[in-house]
């Protein structure tokens, strides 16, 4: 989970790991690169999980190599799963629940971050035709997430997170206006240059901008939707009124006291000494042993580290 988040203010969707049972910790894959120093089987726990649910190095995970896992947030679907789909039961003291227990989070996470997006579509203030398909939206998706175990885990999410997407690229475009800015869906713009670039109501949508610099660039009300802003340079962006941007996207990113941020997130705390611990990539460089990934928001498992896919994200299109 992120470490950086708790104090900020948030939709209500936010990890509560004391009601959890370490599932974030269990259920990913993990591949050793620039995210994790370690190689980790899915399903399988990660080797700094104590006996109490907890991260034995949670107060030093970035100098230990891991700071894939401060940039992961489950958007409350561990607490979901362990306190309502499983009853307060954990897969330690259950270990016959262990297989139905991590399949059901894998659509429980995506389905609270579908969620998410859906409760800041609505504070956009969408025109009444959008704000009621919304409604039912949330709806839905909120009832999926109160499934048995075996009916959730038979949930096609991708189907319900296509269906839903549309509905969210229409909320986008009617804020970005009627003159939105450019498109760039999808992009590769790993490492790229784009210093004080005019970004205003871009579509960045599914953009790849691993160790991108984005320093001083003007990125209000652009949407940011499962943009991976993994070693993002931020210093002195301007990101007020960015769409769909999340705490853990800012948690992967590297800015700084000047970066402009919307009032519901909060300043990751590694801002402050990022540039002398781990400097980018020089521009237009590809950063080395950080693997190329869909972004989590992708209606598939989620992953915390994964292989590269040349399929386009589904929120991308």
């Amino acid at each position: 989970m992120s470490a950086t988040s708790a104090a900020a203010p948030d939709f209500g969707l936010t990890a509560d790991c004391a009601r959890c049972a370490g599932l974030c910790c269990v259920v990913p894959a993990f591949a050793a690169s620039a995210d994790f120093a370690i190689d980790k089987p899915a399903g399988h726990p990660c080797r700094n999980l104590r006996a109490d649910f907890r991260c034995g190095i949670h107060d030093r995970l970035r100098p230990a190599g891991f700071p894939g896992c401060t940039a992961f947030d489950c958007f409350g679907a561990g607490q979901k799963v362990v306190q309502v789909t499983f009853g307060g039961r954990d897969w330690r003291t259950g270990p016959d629940l262990a297989g139905a227990m991590f399949a059901a989070f894998r659509v429980m996470r995506e389905l609270h971050e579908l969620l998410r997006y859906l409760t800041e579509a609505v504070t956009l203030d969408p025109p009444a035709r959008l704000r009621a398909d919304l409604g039912r939206a949330l709806d839905e998706t909120e009832r999926h997430t109160l499934l048995d175990p075996r009916a959730l885990t038979a949930l096609d999410v991708a189907a319900h997170w296509r269906a839903t997407n549309a509905l969210l690229v229409a909320v986008s475009a009617d804020t970005r206006g009627g003159t939105p800015g450019r498109d760039l869906r999808g992009a590769d713009l790993i490492g790229k240059d784009l210093r004080g670039a005019d970004l205003r109501a871009a579509n960045l949508r599914g953009a790849y901008l691993i160790g991108a610099d984005l320093a001083h660039a003007d990125l209000r009300r652009a949407d940011l939707i499962g943009a991976d802003l993994r070693g993002t340079r931020l210093a002195g962006a301007d990101l007020t009124g960015a769409l769909f941007l999340t705490q853990p996207q800012l948690d992967a990113a590297l800015g700084d006291a000047a970066t402009r941020l919307p009032a519901t997130l909060a300043r990751p705390t590694h801002w402050a000494t990022a540039g002398r611990r781990a400097p980018a990539p020089p521009f237009g460089t590809r950063p080395s042993g950080v693997t190329r990934r869909p972004p989590s928001i992708q209606p598939a498992p989620p992953r915390v580290a994964g292989r590269p896919s040349a399929e386009e994200p589904t929120h991308a299109r």
